[in-house]
């Protein structure tokens, strides 16, 4: 088994992904045994299925990828996912709360979130995808860190699991060393998730080095095809 490979989400959430591809990510994910697999909502039935019989999870984005939806709708997305046999849930917070420092409103939103993918399945997985590049985006370090710090604390006070940096879609960017740096400095018992623009071996090494237990990648199967081995 190919341990970079048991921390790397295997994702695909292109709006145009049909279902023979979606069948091809789970195919990848079983040779290479990967963690999971991350698909959109509509898609995870079909993937719980497949994957049933294996040790690999399914994974369902929610509010995926501006986070803008009402509460309720998310919380309503979240419950469905698990439902449909999600054991990990990768949703958007609301991210002004985030942008605003308003940990009191960003903690709220989460616990309900959290409350609804739990009662179907207490042991559900939930990360919160914070875009990192977005608060650390035209603010000062110092701004830049307080931000992350708020949007951990709300994460911990939620009871996610993981803080996780990007969607890989927002046009601030993707995962940055610096970003996953900050998010293990302030995560406490969280877990990290790094995702967006991780395209190469090179470039996991340096996320788990500088704190990452697990990847979101869509390239996945290049990266652990590499030749390199994970120092």
């Amino acid at each position: 088994m190919n341990d970079l490979a048991r921390r790397i989400d295997h994702t695909l959430l292109k709006a145009e992904a049909t279902r023979p591809q979606i069948h091809r990510l789970v195919a990848e994910a079983t040779e290479h045994e990967f963690a999971a697999v991350c698909i959109h909502g509509v898609y995870v039935r079909d993937v719980a299925r497949m994957l049933h019989d294996t040790s690999i999870k399914t994974c369902a984005v929610v509010a995926f990828p501006l986070g803008a939806a009402a509460v309720t709708v998310k919380a309503s997305e979240a419950k469905a996912a698990a439902a449909d046999g999600a054991r990990e849930i990768d949703f958007v917070p609301h991210l002004p709360y985030l942008l605003k420092q308003d940990v009191t409103s960003a903690r709220a939103e989460m616990v309900e979130i959290v409350k609804a993918a739990r009662s179907i399945d207490g042991s559900v997985v939930v990360k919160a995808i914070l875009e990192t590049s977005l608060l650390t985006q035209n603010a000062s370090p110092a701004e830049a860190e307080a931000r992350i710090a708020t949007a951990c604390d709300a994460a911990r006070g939620s009871g996610c699991d993981f803080v996780k940096t990007s969607t890989g879609f927002h046009p601030s960017g993707g995962a940055t060393v610096e970003a996953v740096t900050l998010l293990k400095k302030h995560c406490g018992h969280l877990r990290v998730k790094a995702a967006g623009g991780i395209r190469t071996r090179a470039d996991a090494v340096r996320m788990i080095d500088a704190g990452a237990d697990r990847l979101g990648c869509s390239a996945s199967v290049a990266i652990v095809t590499e030749r390199s081995t994970l120092q």
